[in-house]
Protein backbone atom coordinates (compact mmCIF):
# COMPACT_ATOMS: atom_id res chain seq x y z
CA UNK A 1 0.00 0.00 0.00
CA UNK A 2 1.38 3.40 -0.96
CA UNK A 3 1.54 6.33 1.50
CA UNK A 4 -1.46 8.65 1.74
CA UNK A 5 -2.73 11.47 3.92
CA UNK A 6 -5.97 11.37 5.88
CA UNK A 7 -8.65 13.69 7.22
CA UNK A 8 -12.07 13.31 8.82
CA UNK A 9 -15.00 15.36 7.51
CA UNK A 10 -17.75 16.53 9.86
CA UNK A 11 -20.45 17.43 7.31
CA UNK A 12 -21.31 16.48 3.71
CA UNK A 13 -20.41 20.01 2.64
CA UNK A 14 -16.99 19.70 4.27
CA UNK A 15 -16.45 16.37 2.51
CA UNK A 16 -17.12 17.68 -1.02
CA UNK A 17 -14.99 20.77 -0.41
CA UNK A 18 -12.10 18.57 0.75
CA UNK A 19 -12.59 16.28 -2.25
CA UNK A 20 -12.42 19.22 -4.65
CA UNK A 21 -9.43 20.72 -2.85
CA UNK A 22 -7.16 17.66 -3.01
CA UNK A 23 -6.26 16.04 -6.36
CA UNK A 24 -6.23 12.25 -6.10
CA UNK A 25 -8.46 12.21 -2.99
CA UNK A 26 -10.99 9.47 -2.31
CA UNK A 27 -13.85 9.16 0.16
CA UNK A 28 -13.85 6.24 2.60
CA UNK A 29 -16.63 4.90 4.83
CA UNK A 30 -16.77 1.12 5.37
CA UNK A 31 -13.79 0.58 3.08
CA UNK A 32 -14.74 -3.04 2.35
CA UNK A 33 -13.81 -2.66 -1.33
CA UNK A 34 -11.49 0.35 -1.38
CA UNK A 35 -8.98 -1.05 1.12
CA UNK A 36 -8.56 -4.24 -0.92
CA UNK A 37 -7.93 -2.16 -4.04
CA UNK A 38 -5.38 -0.05 -2.19
CA UNK A 39 -3.53 -3.06 -0.79
CA UNK A 40 -3.17 -4.49 -4.30
CA UNK A 41 -2.20 -1.04 -5.64
CA UNK A 42 -5.02 -1.15 -8.18
CA UNK A 43 -5.97 2.26 -6.89
CA UNK A 44 -3.61 4.56 -5.00
CA UNK A 45 -5.35 7.65 -3.61
CA UNK A 46 -3.03 10.32 -2.31
CA UNK A 47 -5.55 11.43 0.32
CA UNK A 48 -8.44 9.72 2.12
CA UNK A 49 -11.45 11.62 3.47
CA UNK A 50 -13.31 9.76 6.22
CA UNK A 51 -17.06 10.42 5.83
CA UNK A 52 -18.32 8.19 8.64
CA UNK A 53 -19.26 11.15 10.84
CA UNK A 54 -21.14 13.42 8.44
CA UNK A 55 -24.66 12.43 9.53
CA UNK A 56 -25.90 10.40 6.55
CA UNK A 57 -26.74 7.30 8.60
CA UNK A 58 -30.52 7.60 8.98
CA UNK A 59 -33.52 5.98 7.28
CA UNK A 60 -36.49 8.34 7.04
CA UNK A 61 -39.99 8.33 5.54
CA UNK A 62 -40.54 10.65 2.59
CA UNK A 63 -43.57 12.84 2.09
CA UNK A 64 -44.51 10.80 -0.98
CA UNK A 65 -44.78 7.54 0.98
CA UNK A 66 -41.34 6.24 0.10
CA UNK A 67 -38.11 5.95 2.03
CA UNK A 68 -34.88 7.94 2.19
CA UNK A 69 -31.90 5.75 3.03
CA UNK A 70 -28.79 7.70 3.98
CA UNK A 71 -25.60 6.86 2.12
CA UNK A 72 -23.88 5.80 5.35
CA UNK A 73 -26.60 3.44 6.57
CA UNK A 74 -24.85 0.12 7.15
CA UNK A 75 -26.18 -2.82 5.17
CA UNK A 76 -27.10 -4.67 8.38
CA UNK A 77 -29.19 -1.74 9.62
CA UNK A 78 -30.90 -1.28 6.26
CA UNK A 79 -31.89 -4.95 6.02
CA UNK A 80 -33.21 -4.91 9.62
CA UNK A 81 -35.22 -1.69 9.34
CA UNK A 82 -38.96 -2.34 9.96
CA UNK A 83 -40.16 -0.45 6.87
CA UNK A 84 -37.59 -2.07 4.59
CA UNK A 85 -38.61 -5.51 5.85
CA UNK A 86 -42.33 -4.75 5.52
CA UNK A 87 -42.56 -2.66 2.34
CA UNK A 88 -39.36 -3.48 0.42
CA UNK A 89 -38.57 -7.12 1.28
CA UNK A 90 -36.77 -7.59 -2.04
CA UNK A 91 -34.16 -5.08 -0.84
CA UNK A 92 -33.85 -6.80 2.52
CA UNK A 93 -33.36 -10.21 0.88
CA UNK A 94 -30.84 -8.89 -1.64
CA UNK A 95 -28.71 -7.33 1.10
CA UNK A 96 -28.79 -10.49 3.21
CA UNK A 97 -27.79 -12.55 0.17
CA UNK A 98 -24.99 -10.17 -0.72
CA UNK A 99 -22.31 -10.59 1.93
CA UNK A 100 -21.25 -12.09 5.22
CA UNK A 101 -22.53 -10.61 8.47
CA UNK A 102 -19.15 -9.04 9.19
CA UNK A 103 -19.12 -7.23 5.85
CA UNK A 104 -22.74 -6.10 6.19
CA UNK A 105 -21.87 -4.52 9.53
CA UNK A 106 -19.29 -2.29 7.82
CA UNK A 107 -20.56 -1.85 4.26
CA UNK A 108 -22.63 1.23 3.49
CA UNK A 109 -25.48 2.00 1.11
CA UNK A 110 -23.39 4.43 -0.92
CA UNK A 111 -20.38 2.15 -1.06
CA UNK A 112 -22.49 -0.79 -2.18
CA UNK A 113 -23.65 1.21 -5.19
CA UNK A 114 -20.03 1.96 -6.11
CA UNK A 115 -18.58 -1.53 -5.94
CA UNK A 116 -15.85 -2.28 -8.43
CA UNK A 117 -15.84 -5.49 -10.42
CA UNK A 118 -14.51 -8.72 -8.92
CA UNK A 119 -13.09 -9.81 -12.29
CA UNK A 120 -9.81 -11.65 -11.51
CA UNK A 121 -8.08 -9.92 -14.42
CA UNK A 122 -8.93 -6.52 -12.93
CA UNK A 123 -7.24 -7.60 -9.70
CA UNK A 124 -4.12 -8.98 -11.38
CA UNK A 125 -1.82 -6.09 -12.19
CA UNK A 126 0.29 -8.28 -14.48
CA UNK A 127 -2.52 -8.82 -17.00
CA UNK A 128 -4.25 -6.40 -19.39
CA UNK A 129 -7.51 -4.83 -18.18
CA UNK A 130 -9.16 -1.80 -19.73
CA UNK A 131 -10.82 -0.85 -16.43
CA UNK A 132 -7.49 -0.74 -14.65
CA UNK A 133 -5.24 0.32 -17.55
CA UNK A 134 -7.28 1.89 -20.38
CA UNK A 135 -6.24 0.65 -23.79
CA UNK A 136 -4.36 -2.41 -22.55
CA UNK A 137 -7.13 -4.83 -23.61
CA UNK A 138 -9.61 -7.21 -21.95
CA UNK A 139 -7.97 -10.42 -20.73
CA UNK A 140 -11.33 -12.00 -19.95
CA UNK A 141 -12.32 -12.07 -23.62
CA UNK A 142 -9.77 -14.77 -24.38
CA UNK A 143 -9.38 -16.03 -20.83
CA UNK A 144 -11.49 -17.72 -18.17
CA UNK A 145 -14.92 -16.11 -18.45
CA UNK A 146 -17.36 -18.48 -16.69
CA UNK A 147 -18.43 -15.81 -14.19
CA UNK A 148 -18.53 -12.89 -16.60
CA UNK A 149 -21.39 -10.93 -18.14
CA UNK A 150 -23.45 -11.98 -21.16
CA UNK A 151 -25.33 -8.69 -21.71
CA UNK A 152 -24.22 -5.07 -21.71
CA UNK A 153 -20.76 -6.19 -22.80
CA UNK A 154 -18.38 -4.64 -25.32
CA UNK A 155 -15.03 -5.41 -26.88
CA UNK A 156 -13.54 -3.33 -24.06
CA UNK A 157 -15.02 -5.21 -21.10
CA UNK A 158 -17.21 -8.20 -20.18
CA UNK A 159 -17.00 -8.09 -16.37
CA UNK A 160 -20.19 -8.66 -14.35
CA UNK A 161 -21.39 -6.03 -11.90
CA UNK A 162 -21.24 -7.56 -8.39
CA UNK A 163 -23.79 -5.72 -6.20
CA UNK A 164 -26.93 -7.58 -5.09
CA UNK A 165 -28.39 -4.49 -3.45
CA UNK A 166 -28.20 -2.53 -6.71
CA UNK A 167 -30.30 -5.16 -8.51
CA UNK A 168 -33.08 -4.68 -5.96
CA UNK A 169 -32.81 -0.89 -6.21
CA UNK A 170 -33.03 -1.14 -10.01
CA UNK A 171 -36.22 -3.16 -9.63
CA UNK A 172 -37.67 -0.59 -7.22
CA UNK A 173 -36.91 2.42 -9.48
CA UNK A 174 -34.83 4.11 -6.80
CA UNK A 175 -33.06 7.42 -7.23
CA UNK A 176 -29.55 8.28 -6.06
CA UNK A 177 -29.22 11.67 -4.39
CA UNK A 178 -25.78 13.28 -4.73
CA UNK A 179 -24.14 16.49 -3.55
CA UNK A 180 -22.21 18.48 -6.13
CA UNK A 181 -18.92 20.24 -5.36
CA UNK A 182 -20.88 23.50 -4.94
CA UNK A 183 -22.96 21.66 -2.23
CA UNK A 184 -26.18 21.70 -4.30
CA UNK A 185 -28.10 18.42 -4.62
CA UNK A 186 -29.25 16.48 -7.65
CA UNK A 187 -30.90 13.10 -8.22
CA UNK A 188 -29.91 10.35 -10.64
CA UNK A 189 -32.35 7.60 -11.63
CA UNK A 190 -30.90 4.22 -10.71
CA UNK A 191 -31.53 3.18 -14.32
CA UNK A 192 -28.95 5.78 -15.37
CA UNK A 193 -26.51 5.48 -12.47
CA UNK A 194 -24.56 2.38 -13.54
CA UNK A 195 -22.98 2.66 -16.99
CA UNK A 196 -22.27 -0.21 -19.37
CA UNK A 197 -18.69 -0.16 -20.69
CA UNK A 198 -19.22 0.71 -24.35
CA UNK A 199 -16.14 1.11 -26.53
CA UNK A 200 -14.78 4.44 -25.30
CA UNK A 201 -11.79 4.50 -22.96
CA UNK A 202 -11.25 5.04 -20.11
CA UNK A 203 -14.34 3.08 -19.06
CA UNK A 204 -16.78 5.18 -17.05
CA UNK A 205 -18.69 3.02 -14.55
CA UNK A 206 -20.98 5.48 -12.73
CA UNK A 207 -22.92 8.62 -13.63
CA UNK A 208 -21.21 10.64 -10.90
CA UNK A 209 -19.37 13.78 -11.94
CA UNK A 210 -15.93 14.54 -10.43
CA UNK A 211 -16.18 15.66 -6.82
CA UNK A 212 -19.73 14.43 -6.19
CA UNK A 213 -20.77 12.63 -3.00
CA UNK A 214 -23.67 10.18 -2.70
CA UNK A 215 -25.89 11.42 0.14
CA UNK A 216 -28.89 9.06 -0.03
CA UNK A 217 -30.94 6.54 -1.96
CA UNK A 218 -34.58 7.54 -2.42
CA UNK A 219 -37.19 4.78 -2.74
CA UNK A 220 -40.62 5.54 -4.22
CA UNK A 221 -43.75 4.20 -2.50
CA UNK A 222 -43.66 0.39 -2.35
CA UNK A 223 -44.89 -1.36 -5.50
CA UNK A 224 -48.06 -3.44 -5.62
CA UNK A 225 -47.55 -7.20 -5.76
CA UNK A 226 -45.31 -9.77 -4.12
CA UNK A 227 -41.56 -9.23 -4.06
CA UNK A 228 -38.93 -11.92 -4.67
CA UNK A 229 -35.15 -12.20 -4.69
CA UNK A 230 -33.49 -15.44 -5.75
CA UNK A 231 -29.74 -15.85 -6.07
CA UNK A 232 -27.80 -18.71 -7.65
CA UNK A 233 -24.11 -18.99 -6.75
CA UNK A 234 -21.28 -21.48 -6.71
CA UNK A 235 -21.72 -22.18 -3.00
CA UNK A 236 -24.45 -21.55 -0.45
CA UNK A 237 -22.28 -19.33 1.74
CA UNK A 238 -21.14 -15.83 0.81
CA UNK A 239 -20.41 -15.68 -2.93
CA UNK A 240 -21.17 -13.41 -5.86
CA UNK A 241 -24.13 -14.27 -8.07
CA UNK A 242 -23.89 -16.37 -11.17
CA UNK A 243 -27.49 -15.27 -11.72
CA UNK A 244 -29.84 -13.38 -9.44
CA UNK A 245 -33.47 -12.46 -10.05
CA UNK A 246 -35.40 -9.65 -8.35
CA UNK A 247 -39.07 -9.45 -9.21
CA UNK A 248 -42.38 -7.86 -8.27
CA UNK A 249 -45.33 -9.95 -9.44
CA UNK A 250 -48.95 -8.82 -9.20
CA UNK A 251 -52.01 -11.07 -9.04
CA UNK A 252 -52.64 -10.85 -12.79
CA UNK A 253 -49.06 -11.96 -13.54
CA UNK A 254 -47.81 -8.53 -14.55
CA UNK A 255 -44.95 -6.81 -12.78
CA UNK A 256 -41.30 -6.06 -13.21
CA UNK A 257 -38.04 -8.00 -13.15
CA UNK A 258 -34.33 -7.24 -12.83
CA UNK A 259 -31.33 -9.56 -13.03
CA UNK A 260 -27.86 -9.59 -11.51
CA UNK A 261 -24.78 -11.64 -12.32
CA UNK A 262 -25.50 -11.58 -16.05
CA UNK A 263 -24.83 -7.96 -16.97
CA UNK A 264 -22.10 -5.36 -16.73
CA UNK A 265 -24.77 -3.35 -14.89
CA UNK A 266 -27.96 -4.39 -13.03
CA UNK A 267 -30.07 -5.65 -15.93
CA UNK A 268 -33.68 -4.69 -16.61
CA UNK A 269 -35.72 -3.74 -19.67
CA UNK A 270 -39.26 -2.65 -20.51
CA UNK A 271 -39.54 -5.66 -22.82
CA UNK A 272 -38.59 -8.01 -19.98
CA UNK A 273 -41.22 -6.47 -17.70
CA UNK A 274 -43.89 -6.69 -20.41
CA UNK A 275 -43.11 -10.38 -21.01
CA UNK A 276 -43.71 -11.48 -17.41
CA UNK A 277 -47.32 -12.69 -17.94
CA UNK A 278 -46.08 -14.93 -20.80
CA UNK A 279 -43.65 -16.88 -18.65
CA UNK A 280 -39.95 -17.40 -18.08
CA UNK A 281 -38.99 -18.26 -21.67
CA UNK A 282 -40.55 -15.05 -22.97
CA UNK A 283 -38.90 -12.97 -20.27
CA UNK A 284 -35.49 -14.51 -20.98
CA UNK A 285 -35.89 -13.97 -24.71
CA UNK A 286 -36.67 -10.30 -24.11
CA UNK A 287 -33.87 -9.70 -21.60
CA UNK A 288 -31.25 -11.53 -23.67
CA UNK A 289 -32.19 -10.17 -27.09
CA UNK A 290 -28.71 -8.68 -27.51
CA UNK A 291 -26.73 -11.17 -25.45
CA UNK A 292 -23.14 -11.87 -26.45
CA UNK A 293 -21.97 -14.78 -24.29
CA UNK A 294 -18.63 -16.55 -24.49
CA UNK A 295 -18.50 -20.32 -24.80
CA UNK A 296 -17.70 -20.54 -21.09
CA UNK A 297 -20.57 -18.42 -19.80
CA UNK A 298 -23.28 -19.33 -22.30
CA UNK A 299 -24.81 -21.53 -19.59
CA UNK A 300 -25.99 -18.35 -17.84
CA UNK A 301 -28.73 -17.86 -20.44
CA UNK A 302 -30.44 -21.12 -19.54
CA UNK A 303 -29.63 -20.77 -15.84
CA UNK A 304 -31.27 -17.34 -15.81
CA UNK A 305 -34.38 -18.67 -17.56
CA UNK A 306 -34.69 -21.47 -15.01
CA UNK A 307 -34.19 -19.05 -12.11
CA UNK A 308 -36.88 -16.77 -13.53
CA UNK A 309 -39.15 -19.79 -13.83
CA UNK A 310 -38.56 -20.66 -10.17
CA UNK A 311 -39.48 -17.13 -9.12
CA UNK A 312 -42.65 -17.15 -11.22
CA UNK A 313 -43.61 -20.56 -9.83
CA UNK A 314 -43.25 -19.18 -6.31
CA UNK A 315 -45.39 -16.18 -7.27
CA UNK A 316 -48.10 -18.44 -8.68
CA UNK A 317 -48.10 -20.74 -5.66
CA UNK A 318 -49.90 -18.13 -3.58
Amino acid sequence: MKPFTFERAATPEQAVVALARTPGARLIAGGTNLLDLMKLEITAPTHLIDVNHIGLDRIEDTGEGGLRIGALVRNTDCAAHPRVRRDYPVLCRAILAGASGQLRNKATTGGNLLQRTRCPYFYDGNLPCNKRDPGSGCSAREGYSRNHAVVGVSDSCICAFPSDMSVALRLLDAEVEVMRPDTSLRRIAISEFHLAPGESLPIREFALEPGELITAVILPPPPAGRQFYRKVRNRASYAFALVSVAAVVEEDGSGRIALGGIGTIPWRSDAGDAALPRGAAAVAEALFANAAPTEQNRYKLKLAERTIAAVLAAANSG
